[in-house]
């Protein structure tokens, strides 16, 4: 006889508490196999394909697309060993101990992703029912409060718990939308609302509605980031207009000789991680709870990418032990992962240092805010035709301005001045690098 087996939501990593169902892959009545996926999920990192560990037949799912679920959440039921679909879906089978169906660990997501969802079944509230009695004399209708049933809360969520309690929501007062009444944070944002009248004159105007979006998946995770760096970090910003024409021939001269092409942003990478070595006070971060400033070994270089889901920021690990037409191949990569939607939790996180090029939307400065917890990001601007002094002569140059924001705890601006100084130095005169090489 099949056994009905539970999957839940498991834990994706980073701290992730809680993902958006996209897409389901299977429906109820499939086969699936061990590992296969089952349902595409946005968290607030990436898109992720998440596969099951059971294989058998799918007999129910949890949760429309749209819709978010806290890690634990069950997603969907398999009846394991079963050939179809049964008649009538069991209920799910608690998973014991030792058991021969035990699921194989999940790739990517460590071994333990079978932590209890905590999430109960609320019993209703049934009306006891009491022999017929002789009809009492009519009393004045007094109003009646509702009271709430007794009983566990259906709440698995820590983030809705909190939401309801800062907000004075009693939880034992709503109707979950979720499977099986499980309240989600929609229901209490819900409770949260004005109550809207019943009816309005037809000569009122409306009132004044701005379109309200959610501050949730990629949008509030950079919200959240950038809140935080402003919060924690005292930045400062240095800046230096350069004269980038030998860069730009340098690169027209690599990309000649054939082979993949060398892209400016993998030259500035380049450069950057041979400022770093000169300057590793840049390339660390600070332990508030020790105390301390972390100096990092290698240099994990993220760069900002922005996609139709918003900006992403990837990382391109040991940048400082690729050539220009590595990084030149990875930037590419991890770029049409960002496009597509694809990137792991995993190519999203660990970056040391941060490189900025939003000269590719046409403005020429900016003030980059750092992103947490690095201690630096170097931004730079478009690269344009502009009048400069060239060996005493006034021309036309391909300019550049670069801007330097940096964490003031790791390093003073000597520090700051000094890296910037050799960055310059290397997009005016690439031989600069190549005699630190």
């Amino acid at each position: 006889m099949p056994q009905v087996m539970e999957f839940k939501l498991p834990d994706l990593g980073e701290g992730l508490t809680e993902a958006e169902i996209v897409r389901w892959l299977v429906a109820v009545g499939d086969v699936v196999a061990i590992d296969q996926p089952v349902v595409e999920v946005e968290t607030a990192k990436a898109m992720v394909e998440v596969p099951c560990p059971y294989g058998g037949v799918v007999t129910a799912r949890f949760g429309e697309e749209g819709q978010e679920l806290p890690v634990g959440a069950p997603l969907i039921t398999v009846a394991v060993g079963a050939a179809s679909l049964p008649e009538a879906p069991a209920a799910p089978a608690a998973e014991a101990e030792g058991s021969g169906n035990a699921p194989r660990p999940l790739i990517g997501y460590g071994s333990d992703h079978s932590r209890p969802a905590r999430r109960r079944r609320v019993r209703p509230v049934t009306a006891a029912v009491s022999a017929p009695v002789a009809p009492a004399p009519v009393a004045p209708v007094v109003p009646v409060v509702p009271v709430a049933p007794a009983g566990p809360v259906p709440v698995i969520s820590p983030l809705v718990r909190k939401l309801a309690k800062d907000n004075g929501v009693d939880l034992r007062a709503l109707h979950g939308s979720g499977p099986e009444g499980l309240i989600l944070r929609a229901d209490v944002e819900a409770a949260l609302r004005p109550a809207q009248p019943v009816a309005a004159p037809v000569s009122a105007a409306p009132a004044a509605q701005g379109e309200r979006i959610p501050l949730k998946g990629v949008r509030g995770a950079v919200a959240e980031k950038l809140s935080r760096s402003r919060r924690e970090i005292p930045d400062a910003t240095c800046w230096v207009d350069a004269d980038a024409t030998e860069l730009m021939a340098a690169r027209a001269a690599m990309n000649a000789v054939g082979g993949p092409k060398i892209s400016v942003l993998a030259l500035l990478a380049r450069i950057c991680t041979a400022a770093l070595a000169r300057h590793p006070e840049l390339n660390s971060t600070v332990d508030l709870e020790a105390k301390e400033i972390v100096r990092l070994p290698a240099v994990h270089l993220s760069f900002a990418a922005q996609t139709e889901r918003g900006l992403m920021v990837p990382v391109v690990r040991d940048a400082q032990d690729r050539n220009p037409e590595s990084l030149s191949a990875e930037f590419a990569r991890l770029t049409e992962l960002a496009r597509t939607g694809k990137l792991a939790p995993a190519d999203l996180t660990g970056g040391t240092f941060t490189l900025n090029n939003y000269g590719v939307f046409g403005v020429d400065g900016s003030t980059p805010i750092i992103n947490h917890p690095e201690a630096a990001m170097l931004g730079v601007g478009r690269i344009i035709d502009k009048p400069w002094v060239h060996e005493g002569q006034l021309a036309v140059r391909k300019v550049v301005q670069l801007s330097l924001t940096f964490d003031h705890r790791v390093c003073d601006g000597g520090t700051a001045g000094g890296f910037l100084r050799y960055v310059a130095d290397c997009v005016e005169s690439p031989a600069v690098l190549l005699r630190s090489l």
